[in-house]
């Protein structure tokens, strides 16, 4: 899967939020506020094509994690951005 294209990362003030790029009428009420490790996520997965599998390792690497916790959490991860609707299947 991959991120769908149009939609950004920006930081206001300490929070990350993802928004539509402005091109065109944005809907505020589809606006998703990120934690700080969702923000790396998607920051490190910017238009790569991704899995829990590649969500897992980038968390293993990063964080102080094993790989059970870090693949329910990739899980729980691609689960939200799909219900949002950000993510597309290749």
């Amino acid at each position: 899967m991959r991120i769908r294209e149009g939609l950004f990362l920006h930081k206001i003030g300490d929070e990350c939020i993802i928004m539509q790029d402005g091109s065109s009428h944005v809907d505020f009420s589809n606006i998703l506020n990120l934690n700080p490790t969702a923000a790396y996520l998607w920051t490190t997965i910017g238009n790569q094509e991704f899995d829990a599998a590649s969500i897992t390792q980038m968390m293993t690497e990063h964080y102080e994690v094993t790989e059970e916790q870090a693949r329910l959490d990739a899980e729980d991860f691609i689960k939200k951005l799909k219900d949002a609707g950000v993510v597309c299947d290749l």
